[in-house]
C-alpha cells in the first residue's frame, strides 16, 4: 500500500513539473508586443514621420474621446488582449514620456506604425524598425533589472506572452520598391524567413512564449480596393492577397519546427481568415476608409467620410479596422489560442 502512495506521489509529481515547465497554471506577468500600427499605441507620437494619429477624429471612442496615437477610432489589439489576460484595459506605449518604472510590470508595446520585416520598410516611412524595437526591449529588460532586480526580470521573461505583427507594409508597399530583387512569392517567402529571424532573436534574448500572428488579407482593406478593386466592384486585389497567403504558407510551417526545436511556445496565430470573413459578409464597411484614400492625416475631422457611429463598420480609415471589429477578432483568437500560451 505505501508503495503504491509512494508511486502515486511521483507521477503526481511528474505531472505537475511537466505543466510547470510547459506554463499551465502559471500567471501571466506582462504583454510584450512588437510589430506594426495594428499593435501600436502611440510610439510614433514624437517620431519625425507623417505616419502619426494623435490628433481627431482617431481615439472618438477612446476613454475621454483622447487621441492617443491609436491607429483606431478606440483601443487596438494590444490593449484588448491585455485585458483579456486580466493585465490592464490598455497597453502603454514603451516610448510615452509619462511611463513610469511600475508602469513597465504589466508590459509595453514596442510596435511602431508603418514598420515591416524588411529593414527598407521603416527607412521609408521614418519608423522604428521591428530589429530597433528589439534594442527597446533589451533597454527595457535592463530598467525591470534596475528598479524591480533580477529576479522579477526572469520571471518576466520566463511567463510573460511576446507577441509579432508583422507584414501588411512590407506587402502593401515595399514590394514595389523590392520588386527588382524579387517577385511576389520570393519576396513573401523572404517575409516569412525575416519573421522567422527575428523570433530566434526574441527567444535569444530571453521570450519564452511567443505568439505570431498571420499576414492579414491587406488586399482587402478599403484603400487596395478603392485603388486596384475597379470602381464598380471595389473586389480585393487578389496579387497582394495571394502575397499574403504564401507568406502564411511559408511561416506557418517554420514557427512549427521552431516550436519543436527551441525551449518554451512558438505560436503561430491565424488572423487572415477571420478578418477574411469579416470583410466579405458584414452589410457596411468602411467608416474613414469607406472609399477616400484617407489615412493618418488624410484622416481627420474635416473628412466627410468620418462616421459617428463606428463601431456598426468593419474599417475605421481606409487601413485600420475599428475598435468593434479588433474586438471581434480578439475574442475569436484568444478563445482558440489562449488556452496553449497556460
Amino acid at each position: 500500500m505505501k508503495l503504491q502512495m509512494l508511486c502515486l506521489a511521483l507521477v503526481l509529481l511528474a505531472v505537475e513539473t511537466n505543466a510547470i515547465k510547459q506554463g499551465k497554471n502559471v500567471t501571466i506577468p506582462a504583454l510584450l508586443v512588437f510589430g506594426d500600427s495594428i499593435m501600436d499605441t502611440g510610439n510614433n507620437n514624437n517620431l519625425p514621420t507623417l505616419l502619426k494619429c494623435n490628433f481627431p477624429p482617431y481615439g472618438k471612442d477612446f476613454p475621454n474621446g483622447f487621441a492617443s496615437g491609436r491607429f483606431s477610432d478606440g483601443r487596438v489589439p494590444s490593449d484588448l488582449i491585455a485585458e483579456k489576460l486580466g493585465l490592464a484595459k490598455t497597453l502603454p506605449a514603451y516610448l510615452n514620456r509619462n511611463l513610469k518604472p511600475d508602469d513597465l510590470l504589466k508590459g509595453v508595446t514596442f510596435a511602431s506604425g508603418g514598420t515591416g520585416y524588411d529593414p527598407l520598410t521603416a527607412k521609408i516611412m521614418s519608423v522604428i524598425s521591428v530589429w530597433d524595437q528589439l534594442t527597446y526591449f533589451k533597454e527595457y529588460i535592463s530598467k525591470i533589472k534596475q528598479h524591480f532586480g533580477e529576479e522579477r526580470a526572469q520571471n518576466i521573461l520566463d511567463h510573460s506572452f511576446f507577441l509579432v505583427v508583422s507584414s501588411s507594409n512590407d506587402l502593401a508597399h515595399t514590394y514595389l520598391a523590392q520588386s527588382h530583387r524579387y517577385d511576389r512569392k520570393s519576396y513573401a517567402n523572404f517575409l516569412a524567413d525575416s519573421a522567422v529571424k527575428f523570433v530566434r532573436e526574441l527567444h535569444k534574448l530571453g521570450a519564452r512564449k511567443i505568439g505570431v500572428f498571420s499576414a492579414v488579407p491587406v488586399g482587402c482593406v478599403p484603400l487596395q480596393r478603392t485603388v486596384f478593386g475597379g470602381m464598380l466592384t471595389r473586389g480585393c486585389n487578389r496579387p497582394l492577397n495571394y502575397m499574403a497567403k504564401q507568406f502564411n504558407a511559408r511561416l506557418s510551417p517554420a514557427l512549427e519546427s521552431l516550436d519543436k526545436e527551441l525551449d518554451g511556445l512558438i505560436l503561430y496565430i491565424d488572423v487572415y481568415d477571420t478578418l477574411f470573413d469579416m470583410i466579405q459578409h458584414p452589410k457596411k464597411y468602411g467608416c474613414c476608409g469607406s472609399g477616400a484614400l484617407a489615412v493618418s492625416y488624410m484622416c481627420n475631422i474635416l473628412n466627410p467620410f468620418t462616421c459617428s457611429n463606428s463601431s456598426a463598420y468593419v474599417f475605421w480609415d481606409s487601413y485600420h479596422p475599428t475598435e468593434r471589429a479588433y474586438q471581434v477578432i480578439v475574442d475569436n483568437l484568444l478563445d482558440k489560442y489562449l488556452s496553449k500560451v497556460f
